[in-house]
């Protein structure tokens, strides 16, 4: 569904999808709507082979979502990028119509589908052998913020990927971008809660309810149907659990989801749990977790690359504009718990790829 977006940061999405897509761009839209001019393929032969490596990624004009098509080009797919409104329809109009987009190749391709409708979906993914799901959303209320009601919507959207990635054929594969979130927030008070923080763990929906930590919720409550749906269709799917995803002009790029992350920092602060993951090294592994499904990859990963001291936190808090001491308080970090992202780092390992050098 996008972000929300100011006019400055609408000036930065357009720029970063200029230079995404003057490189390989062949932009169609779906047979019931206007065409651009990009270029079609009319070799049998370039159609199988491009059809063979044809992924898709939802939201793909957010942040995360043209990092994972940036890696996915780089790896040698061919890309259909979900759009959900005319407005980023209409991007895509102006970089062809100034000229700033020149068809040069037939690598990706945009199309309009509806996150609240399944046939839609189904549609768009029709043809792909897998699906990159980015979640990612805008504030209905036109508001900053996560609200209640945005977790709902998360949670059918996700209900929805999922039922038309198991009712569309060629799709082999889903990968999920859920959060750090829903893993994290637990009862301390119980005795037999691990100081360990891994893929196994899972927030406790009453605890995210009773803080209002709807963003947490919204991830928890949308990854746990992405599971159920998956086994009972029997579809392959991978889940990576990021922490906050920062790189160039995050907070502008993607506004909703880290002020929503960010709500609880001092906690996660205090307790050794405030992470961040660079949304590039993110991407790459969410490409290679996807190349690696068929073999080793399977089930949750965290994913970051470090838990954040005093000065990064104050580097966030100027990046954000909130004040220091709403994101690490007037304390110290207690270390009182330790995230793991082995698993993450054993497969990266394993497969000694390019695109997540460093763990």
């Amino acid at each position: 569904m996008g972000i929300v977006r100011t006019e400055e940061s609408r000036k930065l999405e357009l720029e970063e999808l200029r230079r995404m897509l003057v490189a390989c761009a062949g932009i169609q839209r779906r047979k019931d709507q206007e065409e651009f001019k990009g270029v079609r393929v009319s070799s049998k032969e370039n159609k199988d082979d491009i059809l063979e490596k044809l992924v898709c990624v939802t939201s793909g004009v957010s942040y995360l979502g043209l990092a994972i098509v940036n890696k996915l080009l780089l790896r040698g797919y061919s890309v259909r990028i979900i759009v959900e409104n005319e407005e980023d329809i209409n991007m895509l109009r102006e970089m062809e119509t100034s000229g700033e987009m020149r068809t040069i190749s037939n690598n990706v391709s945009a199309v309009m589908a509806k996150l609240t409708e399944v046939e839609s979906l189904a549609e768009a993914f029709q043809g792909c052998r897998g699906v990159f799901h980015t979640s990612s959303f805008t504030d209905p209320a036109g508001l900053s913020g996560y609200s209640k009601s945005m977790a709902e919507i998360e949670v059918k959207a996700n209900e929805n990927v999922m039922n038309a990635c198991a009712r569309t054929p060629s799709v082999r594969k889903c990968v999920l971008t859920s959060s750090l979130v829903a893993c994290l927030w637990r009862d301390n008070a119980q005795n037999d809660v691990s100081s360990v923080i891994n893929h196994d763990c899972w927030s406790d929906e009453t605890l995210c309810t009773d803080k209002k930590l709807w963003y947490a919720l919204g991830k928890l409550r949308a990854e746990k149907v992405a599971w159920t749906i998956a086994k009972e269709n029997g579809l392959k799917l991978a889940t990576l659990c990021p922490g906050l995803i920062t790189g160039p002009n995050f907070c502008r790029r993607n506004p909703t989801a880290t002020i929503a992350y960010l709500k609880g920092a001092q906690e996660m602060y205090s307790n050794g749990i405030l992470a961040i993951v660079d949304v590039d090294r993110l991407a790459g592994a969410q490409v290679c977790v996807f190349e690696e499904m068929d073999k080793n990859a399977h089930g949750r990963y965290l994913c970051f690359d470090n838990v954040i001291g005093r000065d990064e936190a104050e580097n966030i808090a100027r990046e954000t504009g909130m004040p220091i001491n709403k994101i690490c308080g007037n304390g110290d970090i207690e270390a009182r718990f330790e995230l793991s992202n082995k698993k993450l780092c054993s497969l990266m390992s394993r497969t000694l790829r390019s695109c997540y050098s460093e763990c």
